[in-house]
C-alpha cells in the first residue's frame, strides 16, 4: 500500500509577507521562465531589477501577461492534486486583474474599491467560454491579486457551479449534502431556491471589508447532462444529472510572491468524479441503493458486492451520457495512462512530478491503473494553487 501525505499550507496574505520574500519568489519565477526558454538570461535579470524597484516604491508589482500565462501553467504542473496535468501546456488564461477594481487596479496603488456585478459578469463569461458548446476548454481566469493592506476579491463557492443542499427537519438532505453550509449562508442573504435535488447555487461574491452579494447564474452558463444507461431503460427514471464541467474556485493562485484569491479554473471531468464520488458517496447524493434496486441486486448484505456492481454501472452511465451529449469527459484508465506519460515527460525534462497518490488514484478500479504501484514524493513547489480558507 502506497501512502503519502500532502501538507496543505494555507496561503499567506501578501500584507504579512516580507517584501524580501516577495522579491525572492518573483526572482525565482523569472529565473525559472528563463531556464525553461521563455526569455534570455539578460532579460530575466533586467526584469528582476524592475520588480525590485517596483516593490521598493509601491510595495507590490504587476505580472506581465506572459508571466501570468506561463506562471499559471507551471502552477498547475506543480499542483499535486490533479491527475490531468498531461495537458498543462494547453491551459488558457484570461487576464481579469482590472475587472471590477477601483482606481489603480491590478495590485499597485488605488483605493481598493470593487464592483461585484462586474466580477459576476466576468465569471459568467468564463463559464460560457469554458463550456465551448461541449468541447470543454482548459481555462483559468485571474482576477485582482491581494496587495499590502488590500486583499483581493473572492467567491464563497468551492466551485462556480454546484447544487444546493437543503437540510430537512428529520436531518436528511435534499440535494447535495456537501453544499448545506453554503446553501444556508446564501439563504440568510435572501436567496430562495426551488427545493429540488439539482438547484444550481448562486455565486456569493465578496470584496474584503464589504458585505457579500449573491448572483443567480443564467442557465446557458450552467449546462447539465442527464444521466442514462446504454442497457437499462429504467435508469433514466432515476432523474440523475450533473453539471457538464467543473470550475474550481476556492484555490489561491500563488505566483511570484503575489496571491490571487479569485482564479477559477475549468477543465473536463473524469467519469469517476461523478459516477464514483459525487453521485455515489454516502455523504453526497448516495444513489447506489437506487441503482442496485433497479438492477435487482440483493442489498441485504455487503457480501453480495452490490455496491461494487452498482458503482460500475453508474460510472458507465456517466461516461455513456456525456458521450451521447457530446460533452468532453475522460475515463479513469485513459487519465491514468496520460498521467504516467506526463511523469515520464517531466523526468526527461529534468523535473520531478509532484503528486498526492491518494488524490490521483481513481475511485473506481484503482489497482487496475498504472499509477497504483508507483511512488510519488509529497513535495510542494511554487508557483502553485493553495486551498483558500473557508469564508
Amino acid at each position: 500500500m502506497v501512502t503519502t501525505s500532502f501538507l496543505r499550507v494555507p496561503p499567506t496574505p501578501l500584507s504579512s509577507t516580507p517584501a524580501q520574500s516577495v522579491a525572492a519568489e518573483a526572482g525565482d519565477l523569472v529565473r525559472q521562465l528563463a531556464a525553461e526558454g521563455h526569455l534570455s538570461a539578460d532579460a530575466a535579470e533586467q526584469r528582476i531589477r524592475e520588480i525590485e524597484g517596483r516593490l521598493a516604491t509601491t510595495g507590490s508589482y504587476r505580472h506581465s501577461p506572459d508571466e501570468l500565462l506561463l506562471g499559471a501553467r507551471i502552477a498547475w504542473r506543480n499542483n499535486p492534486q490533479c491527475i490531468g496535468k498531461f495537458y498543462w501546456r494547453g491551459l488558457e488564461t484570461r487576464d481579469c486583474r482590472d475587472t471590477g477594481v477601483g482606481d489603480g487596479g491590478g495590485g499597485e496603488g488605488g483605493d481598493g474599491g470593487g464592483d461585484e456585478g462586474a466580477l459576476f459578469e466576468a465569471l459568467v463569461e468564463h463559464l460560457r467560454l469554458a463550456w465551448n458548446g461541449g468541447k470543454v476548454r482548459l481555462l483559468l481566469s485571474v482576477f485582482a491579486p491581494s496587495a499590502p493592506g488590500r486583499p483581493g476579491p473572492r467567491v464563497w463557492n468551492g466551485q462556480l457551479i454546484r447544487y444546493a443542499g437543503y437540510r430537512q427537519h428529520d436531518g436528511s438532505v435534499v440535494g447535495d449534502p456537501e453544499s448545506v453550509g453554503l446553501t444556508e449562508a446564501v439563504q440568510r442573504l435572501g436567496w430562495r431556491g426551488k427545493g429540488t435535488e439539482y438547484d444550481v447555487l448562486p455565486l456569493i461574491i465578496q470584496w474584503p471589508g464589504r458585505d457579500p452579494r449573491f448572483f443567480d447564474l443564467p442557465s446557458d452558463a450552467t449546462p447539465e447532462v442527464r444521466i442514462t444507461h446504454p442497457e437499462y431503460p429504467w435508469f433514466e427514471r432515476l432523474g440523475l444529472r450533473w453539471h457538464a464541467f467543473p470550475t474550481i474556485s476556492n484555490q489561491v493562485l500563488e505566483l511570484g510572491g503575489l496571491r490571487y484569491p479569485l482564479a477559477p479554473f475549468s477543465a473536463w471531468y473524469t467519469c469517476t468524479e461523478i459516477g464514483a464520488r459525487n453521485l455515489s458517496d454516502t455523504n453526497r447524493y448516495d444513489k447506489l441503493p437506487q441503482v442496485a434496486d433497479g438492477m435487482g441486486l440483493d442489498t441485504s448484505r455487503d457480501r453480495t458486492l452490490w455496491r461494487d456492481r452498482a458503482l460500475l454501472e453508474l460510472t458507465q452511465a456517466v461516461l455513456h451520457s456525456f458521450d451521447q451529449a457530446g460533452v468532453s469527459v475522460i475515463d479513469h484508465h485513459f487519465a491514468s495512462k496520460q498521467f504516467v506519460r506526463h511523469e515520464e515527460r517531466e523526468l526527461k525534462s529534468g523535473r520531478t512530478c509532484p503528486a498526492d497518490w491518494s488524490a490521483i488514484v481513481p475511485a473506481t478500479s484503482g489497482s487496475t491503473t498504472p499509477i497504483w504501484q508507483r511512488r510519488y514524493e509529497p513535495t510542494r513547489e511554487r508557483p502553485n494553487f493553495t486551498p483558500h480558507p473557508a469564508p
